[in-house]
């Protein structure tokens, strides 16, 4: 089989190789030329490229199961397993500079993937459907054509349905580090770092690979003062009133590696293969990864939710062979079974959390969103069994159903999650407002 891959980010390179693998002829189409040998990975267009990232244990799975190879290339490169308090592997900790560049490496060393630069224009429409794509005056031929370009995939816009969108409500700004050759991170509160919830905003340290690591700020974005968090000196001086962070940063520990890099303008978002009367849009085009669902990056599941798709898809193709109708309908309804439910799960969870950021109470009124449910497990530690393969996604979110009433009870008694220490949003508003952009 002929494949076009279009995008040449995680879903895109999974797909590429587990196809390649399966002695396919493929070609990924990308923009980028890929990792530099020398100096900064730019990866323009890639907002999220330089921060912090999550690859769950549903990574490692699906690499295991598919390449062990680029596991191994992602172990020799400085990629650590984060690992849980029994020892079982929970995610690596690596940058997603680190973890493009070497699924690029093992691409490119495969004798079935050639690259093609540039960005698709459209798609080739052959008497059976898609028959391969357009790139500037090239055509690209293909018998199935993978769209992982992303949410905002151009040349699609016409063929596929429209997209279901909501806002995250969350802005961020992140800078990255280095620790010392001979420091160690300071305690953590994860097997990835350090996460802390404050009064009206969250903050993290991330470890990464190669003894980096970066320190994050997440605010809803609706006060235009904290965009001075983008000033190195204004940044570094906030990170210093957060306890638990301003270790991780001292000269004697740690050194910047970046800027300080901003990222907004975030979204949920699910779009199927199918149009509203369940059609296929298109017979020869599958959709894969961020083309079909986004979700916020506070919880650290886009990478995840991505190559299980990708992994899925692998399966479904084998299953089908040569009957891309099948394996698409089929596939659009894994997608809506088991990833669309983790994007319900952040709409409704985001649009919560984002009423408390403003100053509102818990609303005990209103079904108990899923980050309250497995916070309340602090407080009733009978919740774990059933949160914890909520978080660890090994459960859907509507397991979490059957904490709800017990949880509900937590915060009928008056219990409130406790702040971690360190400044109020107004407070850290404040701060930044009067730190001397010279100091």
């Amino acid at each position: 089989m002929r494949t076009v891959v279009v995008g040449a980010g995680p879903a895109g390179l999974y797909s590429a190789i587990a196809s390649a693998r399966r002695g396919h002829t493929v070609m990924v189409v990308d923009r980028d030329a890929g990792p530099p040998a020398h100096g900064r990975w730019q990866r323009r267009g890639v907002m999220q490229f330089h921060h912090a990232h999550t690859f769950r244990r549903q990574v490692i799975d699906a690499l295991a199961a598919e390449m062990p190879e680029v596991l191994d290339a992602l172990h020799a490169a400085g990629a650590e397993t984060a690992t849980d308090e029994r020892g079982g592997a929970v995610g690596l900790r690596c940058r997603r500079t680190t973890f493009d560049g070497v699924l690029w490496g093992c691409a490119r060393a495969h004798h079935n993937i050639g690259f093609h630069r540039g960005n698709v224009d459209d798609v080739l429409v052959a008497r059976a459907g898609v028959g391969g794509v357009r790139v500037g005056t090239a055509r690209l031929e293909a018998d199935l054509v993978l769209d992982a370009s992303g949410r905002d995939s151009r040349f699609t816009r016409s063929i596929r349905p429209r997209a279901d969108s909501e806002l995250c409500g969350a802005a961020y700004v992140s800078r990255q580090y280095r620790l010392h050759r001979t420091a160690t991170p300071p305690p953590m509160s994860t097997p990835f770092g350090t996460v802390l919830s404050l009064s009206g905003y969250w903050a993290l340290a991330y470890l990464h690979d190669n003894a980096t690591f970066t320190v994050t700020i997440v605010h809803d974005g609706t006060d235009p003062r904290l965009r001075l968090l983008r000033n190195p000196a204004i940044f570094e001086a906030a990170i210093r009133q957060i306890p638990a962070l301003s270790e991780w940063i001292t000269a004697s520990r740690s050194r910047p590696l970046t800027d300080v890099m901003p990222g907004a303008r975030l979204h949920n978002s699910y779009r199927g293969q199918c149009d509203d009367s369940g059609d296929l849009t298109q017979l020869g085009l599958i959709s894969v990864g961020d083309a079909v669902c986004t979700t916020t990056p506070l919880a650290g599941r886009g990478v995840a939710l991505a190559l299980m798709q990708g992994r899925e898809l692998m399966r479904i193709l084998d299953h089908c062979g040569d009957d891309i109708g099948c394996a698409t309908i089929e596939f659009d309804k894994w997608c809506f079974d088991n990833i669309r439910p983790w994007y319900e799960d952040h709409c409704y969870a985001d649009a919560e959390r984002m009423r408390r950021w403003s100053g509102h109470d818990v609303d005990l009124t209103r079904p108990l969103p899923p980050d309250l449910i497995v916070a309340a497990a602090e407080a009733d530690p009978q919740l774990g069994d059933i949160v914890g393969p909520y978080a660890a996604m090994d459960a859907l979110p509507d397991t979490l159903r059957a904490a709800e009433p017990r949880a509900r009870k937590v915060y009928e008694s008056g219990w409130r999650p406790t702040p971690a220490a360190g400044p109020r949003r107004d407070e850290l508003i404040e701060a930044a407002s009067r730190t001397p952009v010279s100091a």
